[in-house]
Formats: C-alpha cells, sequence, structure tokens
C-alpha cells in the first residue's frame, strides 16, 4: 500500500472511530505497514490495537476503539484445508487460489502450511465465501473447515546464507541480499520497496549491523546474523539468514 494512502486510510479508520463511538478495523496490514499505523497515530488520542488472529501473527489488523469498548473483538476468523501430506502445496498456491475469488490480499493475514493441513486467518466477512467456494488449491482437492486446531503449523526454518560485500551500507547489503547490482539495489530503496527493522527506509548509506532484519518487497525478509570477518580481498563476509 502506498504511503500517503495508507497514511490517509489510517486516519479515515481513526474518524470514523471517533465519528460514531463503534470500533473501526483497517487490513490484514504488513509488519511494515503496522508500524507505520503505529506512529501516525502517536498524535491522536485514538484507542487502537492491533491483532492477526494469534500472538505472533506477522499480518495485523489495526483496530480503533471507542473508550466504552474493553472486549476489543477483532473481525479475524481462521480456516483450514486439509488434503494428501504427499500434496506440497505452498503459501503462494493457497493465496493465488483466493486472490483468484476475488478476495484482497488485505483481507488475508498469515498463510500457515504443514504437511497435509494450512491455516489461513482472514477477514469474518469472507469466511464464509471461501468456505463455499473453495474445493481445490490448484490441481489438488482440499477439505475446507472454518476454524483451526491447536498447535498451528510451523514456520519454516529460515536458510542459512553468506555473500560478500564491500561495506555495510544498506545498498550494498540489499544488493547481496538479492542478487541484483548497487544500481537496482538503490532503485529498490527509493522507491520504498526496502524496509529496515519494519520501519521503510530509503536512505542507501544506512549502516547495516548484526541482528538487523531487512525486508524486501518481491525478495522476501532477511535477518542479518554477522558481518565480522574479511576475505583475502578485504570483502566483509556477510552471514544471513532468509525467512520462507
Amino acid at each position: 500500500m502506498e504511503t500517503e494512502i495508507l497514511k490517509a486510510r489510517i486516519f479515515d479508520t481513526a474518524d470514523i472511530c471517533d465519528r460514531t463511538r463503534k470500533p473501526k478495523f483497517l487490513g490484514f496490514l504488513t509488519k511494515e505497514e503496522a508500524v507505520y499505523a503505529q506512529l501516525t497515530l502517536k498524535s491522536r488520542n485514538t484507542e487502537y490495537s492491533f491483532f492477526g488472529g494469534y500472538s505472533e501473527a506477522e499480518r495485523v489488523m489495526l483496530g480503533c476503539f471507542p473508550e466504552w469498548d474493553g472486549d476489543r473483538v477483532f473481525p479475524v476468523s481462521s480456516v483450514t484445508f486439509i488434503y494428501r501430506k504427499s500434496d506440497k502445496l505452498t503459501h503462494r498456491d493457497f493465496l493465488g487460489s483466493l486472490m483468484a475469488l476475488g478476495i484482497t490480499r488485505e483481507s488475508v493475514g498469515d498463510i500457515l502450511s504443514e504437511d497435509g493441513r494450512t491455516v489461513a486467518f482472514v477477514r469474518d466477512d469472507v469466511l464464509n465465501f471461501i468456505v463455499s467456494q473453495i474445493c481445490k488449491i490448484g490441481r489438488v482437492g482440499v477439505e475446507v473447515k472454518k476454524g483451526h486446531t491447536l498447535p498451528l503449523p510451523e514456520r519454516k526454518a529460515p536458510l542459512s546464507l553468506s555473500s560478500t560485500i564491500a561495506s555495510e551500507r544498506l545498498d550494498c547489503v540489499v544488493a547481496a541480499l538479492c542478487g541484483v547490482s548497487r544500481t537496482a539495489a538503490l532503485e529498490k530503496i527509493e522507491s520504498g520497496l526496502v524496509s529496515v527493522n519494519s520501519v521503510i527506509c530509503e536512505k542507501s548509506t544506512k549502516i547495516i549491523s548484526e541482528g538487523d532484519i531487512l525486508s524486501v518487497r518481491g525478495n522476501g525478509k532477511f535477518s542479518i546474523k554477522s558481518m565480522g570477518c574479511k576475505t583475502h580481498k578485504n570483502r566483509i563476509v556477510l552471514q544471513y539468514e532468509k525467512y520462507v
């Protein structure tokens, strides 16, 4: 979501809540969008919180609440897809099938998969439509049920990777993480596609440190593990993890 559009929608959500004295919701939002929403609402008296269906959710809904609403119930539901363990379905397969129904990305939160089971968190208003319309994901037949059982499918372990960089500057790091030139990395940064620790960063000279989390829209999310060692050509060895 473009920053100015997101800002306007955040203010609209808060304004409608204040005017009607009823809860109002926006999202699901990415982690970066949620951080931006938090910063945007700092200057207001509006009561708000975030929820994505479970405590560790990455995509979350923004809820603005009137003072009288102590329950803070979010319109978030879950749906479970059951299929043969031999059918290796991915996050992309499920998201593609949901989008093919005309459901917007904003209406779908986290999608968690394991062998034979996937749990998706969605807005309440699309739950019945999903259950009634989906019987296949791609060419794979699935059983669709409302709700989910615990434990939830675990996220896949990140991939441990390494590369070498000339410096700790953001453009150098992004080029290495994405396997592109520094010019292409700079374009991504200046286009607002790169976030550092959930905050969009358009400054290519920002110095990246161990422990930083970088997200590059279209390329994924990365955790910087180490940048201490150097090669015999005096290049920095970058150790990182890519979330899958």
